[in-house]
């Protein structure tokens, strides 16, 4: 991707599949720019293909990135009304992404708002977004309509959530038996919870470091920070703690 903040075109797209229509009025009575931030470049082309022809959705596809400094770059500079945001992305995941941009979703005059759109379901994903400043959260199973809907939802200010989630979400924030915040986990970077995580789960070092894009010297001394904080002595400790957190 040679200049981040410009779109894919739709080469490979199915030119006989017909593009998601928006819903509640025609494309001609509304518009909306949307950055796509996701770190699978196939998935940012299919995205493009089914709700970015502006003509029939309404929906304009502004920018492009793929890992965290792409995205903050890329929404920088374009300023657009909507970004979907996938949760995990090279560099900090998509709550770093929302926490880089949080004077832009404060603008009250040109508020950009972020809609979670991702494969994972998994409660800290969902929540971790929505308390970083998120308008929603849908999964990729939805369809171009559906997306196309929800876009403008949240462009209008509503928040919008896939029907399995959104009961969910409810009695996260507004449930009295919601857990409260967790102070040794809140100690941690967003970068070192993903390292514990993996850690948790098993991988060796070499496996961390090669999905998350960084050196083995970074992951050791992502683990050494974590089990610092944590007041831990060494990975197995580490990974009893985040089982008890249900952080696996």
């Amino acid at each position: 991707m040679s200049d981040p903040t410009e779109a894919n075109g739709t080469a490979g797209a199915d030119e006989a599949a017909e593009p998601a229509q928006p819903a509640g009025g025609t494309a001609g009575e509304r518009r909306v720019r949307v950055v796509l931030v996701d770190d699978h470049r196939m998935f940012r082309t299919g995205v493009q293909a089914e709700i970015g022809q502006t003509a029939q959705t309404g929906v304009e596809v502004v920018g492009e990135a793929a890992d965290v400094d792409q995205a903050v770059t890329v929404i920088t500079a374009t300023r657009p009304e909507v970004v979907l945001l996938d949760v995990h992305l090279p560099g900090g995941g998509g709550v770093e992404v929302l926490r880089r941009c949080a004077p832009l979703m404060s603008d009250t005059e040109r508020p950009v708002r972020f809609l979670a759109l991702s494969v994972s379901d998994a409660a800290e994903d969902v929540i971790g977004v929505i308390r970083g400043g998120a308008r929603g959260y849908v999964t990729k199973t939805i369809t171009g309509t559906d997306l196309v809907d929800s876009v403008f939802r949240v462009q209008e200010g509503d928040a919008v959530f896939s029907p399995r989630l959104a009961g969910f979400v409810l009695d996260a924030f507004a449930s009295t038996d919601a857990p409260p915040v967790d102070e040794d986990l809140d100690r941690l970077t967003q970068r070192e919870r993903e390292v514990l995580r993996l850690i948790a789960r098993g991988y060796a070092y070499k496996e961390i470091a090669k999905q998350l894009y960084i050196s083995v010297k970074t992951v050791e001394s992502h683990v050494s920070a974590v089990l610092r904080k944590l007041q831990l002595s060494n990975r197995h400790e580490l990974t009893r703690w985040a089982t008890a957190r249900r952080l696996v």
